[in-house]
């Protein structure tokens, strides 16, 4: 009866022990006898292996191996293991009775009897196919990953301890910098800095404020490893594990060089615009008395033809450097998109005579025979008047220019339902089938250094036409049959609809016998006193002043009904002296024209927001001055003058 109750807890907890591992379900627990029997089966095994206990029992436990890994004694290399060391675990592939793999940790233990002898073996075995299929995807989008980024040859994507030492190296980075990863992991980033940013703690800096706001961005020079530099962009960022320590820095660095290079050449390119205004302004101040005086001997009888002749040399002359001076304006205007066009239905029969007025001294200078062949119906385009005449005047000025003395030059105008064509051809130098493209570049000139010398220009004048045309919806194409075989440019140009109505003829203003009273204020003498000749002789009372203050003084006596005020004074500027007209001189009603050698949009922009009633740009053309002296007439009750002298 004792041993009887003495076995009863034994048997009863090798009962409980029994139904606990019988209850468990996610692990597989069996025994194995010395030679690697099943000798038990809980339901758990049964569930991960798919065999039942009556099924499974007697087995060898290889039956759950692949042939692989039977074929190599692994199994029993397993029991030894356990066996030598008490407890051995491994994972690797295992065989449920479908024959479908799963990934298995297995835990062998050797068990002992009493007296020290091996009674066989336990074993554990657990389904980690789901967690090796997620640490498979997450190698596989690590290794793309690493695939991804070692591919981007655009950028310099590299890794660095947090001590700044390099850990990793992309294929961008060797391809920016110049190193190969041998050549480069273990060094210090440093090594990318210039000396002088090196000696400011610049790299120090930069971790710093990575480390600081997590993110770190900038740009500057960095060394490549053949010792040049190249303009960077770099992003720096920390990199941290889960619990918030330090890993090191992420940096991506990009060769940003073309883009400053682009950037200089834009500021570079505002500049030079900046300057050829500057250029065109002070040009402008001693043409603008030059004008005046040509304009005054004009006006008066010259008897003597050697005069008359000097007059006319001059005044060309004065043209051609005013169309110049134009021209340079114009191109840094284009360059900047600051040239507007001021469409109108126009009659092109009209643009051309304009066109053949203004180059007409040129064509005679040089004896040249001008043939203009036009169709009796009249053209009709939707244009700038005065920037299709200025593409025609440079393509018949090319003509003049590059066709010896004595040529031919034939103008001639047709149209279909689309385009009118405006072919300007002549019997000159030609083009060589090289630069017929090249002409049309800025400052390029298809004449070797030695004939061009023979010519003045600047090698603008087709550049600007071309770029006219195209703004007005058309072309200009070059041809030529070789050198000393002539040219021809085709100007196209959309025609407009059937016009309802022709365009209004443009109406010149005649001048009134009875005159203003102007004031001139400019300081300089010249130009101030050879506009008061003119204005006088236009039928005007003119008073001129040489700076603000006495133009003030002289106002505030004279009254004028107009003033002509140039803005680029010293002292006291032409906006102030306009303010202190109408505080001082009761110039309120005046008729104020800012008078300046600046003369794009902006600058008559600005005039007409400082209130000035015209914009009058150096040197002042007749007709333009005229105009105005016929506005201010009307703002005073007075007739129109005549217009021609």
């Amino acid at each position: 009866m004792t041993m009887l109750a003495e076995s009863r807890p034994e048997n009863s907890l090798e009962q409980r022990l029994q139904l606990l591992i019988e209850a468990v379900t996610d692990y597989g627990i069996f025994m194995l006898d010395p030679e690697g029997r099943i000798v038990s089966w809980n339901s758990g095994a049964q569930k991960l292996k798919g065999y039942r206990r009556d099924e499974i029992l007697g087995q060898h436990f290889s039956i759950f191996y692949p042939p692989e890994a039977v074929d190599s004694g692994w199994p029993q290399e397993e029991l030894r293991l356990a066996q030598l060391r008490g407890r051995f675990e491994d994972e690797g592939w295992r065989l449920r009775k479908d024959g479908t793999r799963f990934w298995a940790n297995v835990t062998i233990t050797a068990l002992y009897g009493p007296m020290g002898e091996l009674t066989g073996f336990a074993k554990i075995t657990r389904d980690l196919t789901e967690r090796r299929r997620h640490e498979d995807e997450l190698r596989a989008s690590e290794e793309r990953f690493r695939l991804l980024v070692d591919s981007v040859q655009d950028y310099a994507i590299f890794m660095l301890s947090p001590e700044g030492i390099v850990e990793s190296w992309n294929a961008g980075a060797e391809a920016i910098k110049g190193y190969r990863g041998e050549e480069i992991i273990g060094a210090d980033f440093r090594t990318f800095y210039t000396p002088e940013d090196r000696a400011a703690g610049k790299p120090e800096a930069a971790l710093g404020k990575a480390l600081e706001q997590g993110r770190f961005e900038t740009e500057g020079w960095r060394v490549r490893k053949d010792g040049s530099l190249f303009w960077a962009n770099v992003v720096i960022t920390a990199v941290r594990g889960p619990g918030g320590d330090l890993r090191g820095f992420a940096k991506i660095t990009r060769d940003m060089s073309e883009r400053r290079r682009l950037e200089e050449l834009e500021e570079s390119s505002r500049r030079m615009n900046e300057f050829l205004a500057m250029l065109a302004h002070e040009l402008r101040n001693p043409l603008a008395p030059i004008r005046n005086a040509v304009t005054i001997m004009q006006l008066e009888t010259l008897s003597s033809p050697v005069l008359r002749n000097c007059r006319d040399v001059i005044d060309r002359q004065l043209t051609q450097v005013t169309r110049l001076v134009d021209d340079l304006l114009d191109v840094g205007r284009l360059s900047t998109g600051k040239i507007k066009l001021r469409k109108e239905l126009l009659r092109l029969s009209d643009v051309v005579a304009r066109s053949i007025e203004t180059v007409r001294p040129l064509v005679t200078s040089r004896r040249h025979t001008l043939d203009v062949e036009q169709p009796q119906e009249p053209v009709w385009v939707n244009g700038d008047s005065t920037r299709l005449s200025q593409v025609l005047q440079n393509l018949l000025v090319n003509a003049a220019k590059y066709t010896p003395d004595n040529g031919r030059i034939a103008l001639k105008v047709r149209a279909d339902e689309s385009f009118a064509y405006v072919t300007v051809q002549d019997n000159g130098r030609g083009i060589a089938a090289d630069d017929l493209q090249r002409i049309f570049q800025l400052f390029a000139q298809a004449e070797t250094a030695q004939s061009a010398a023979s010519e003045s220009g600047l090698g603008i004048g087709l550049t600007l036409a071309r770029s006219l045309a195209e703004m007005h919806g058309g072309s200009i194409e070059a041809a030529s049959a070789g050198r000393g075989r002539g040219s021809t440019f085709t100007l196209r140009l959309p025609v407009a609809g059937q016009a309802a109505a022709a365009a209004a003829e443009e109406e010149r203003q005649e001048e009134a016998a009875g005159g203003l009273r102007v004031l001139v204020i400019d300081d300089n003498r010249d130009s101030a006193d050879s506009a008061s000749d003119v204005l006088r002789l236009l039928g005007n009372q003119v008073e001129s002043a040489y700076d603000g203050e006495n133009g003030i003084q002289v106002a505030q006596r004279f009254r004028p009904h107009m003033v002509l005020l140039d803005l680029a004074m010293p002292g006291m500027d032409g906006y102030e002296v306009r303010r202190r007209l109408i505080a001082e001189a009761d110039a309120s009603a005046t008729y104020l024209v800012a008078m300046t050698g600046f003369g794009n949009e902006d600058d008559k922009k600005r005039t007409r927001d400082a209130g000035f009633d015209a914009h009058l740009t150096k040197p002042v053309e007749l007709d333009a001055l005229i105009a105005l002296l016929n506005e201010a007439r009307a703002r005073f009750g007075k007739p129109a003058g005549a217009t021609s002298f």
